[in-house]
C-alpha cells in the first residue's frame, strides 16, 4: 500500500509548478482579442461596408 505522505507529496509536486501558466494565460487573452474582434466585425461589419460603398462611388 502506497504512503499517503508519498502521494501528497508527489500531487503538490505536480501541480505547484507554474511552467505553463503562461502559456494558458496567453490562451486565453489570445481568445479574448478573437472574441472582441467577431462581435465587432459583426455588429459593425454590414455598416462599414456601407461607408466603403458610399465612399467609392463618391470619388
Amino acid at each position: 500500500m502506497p504512503n499517503i505522505n508519498a502521494i501528497a507529496a508527489y500531487l503538490r509536486a505536480r501541480f505547484s509548478n507554474d511552467e505553463g501558466a503562461t502559456a494558458v494565460e496567453y490562451g486565453l487573452l489570445v481568445t479574448f482579442i478573437a472574441i472582441v474582434i467577431i462581435v465587432g466585425v459583426s455588429a459593425f461589419g454590414t455598416h462599414l461596408s456601407d461607408v466603403f460603398k458610399n465612399l467609392t462611388t463618391k470619388f
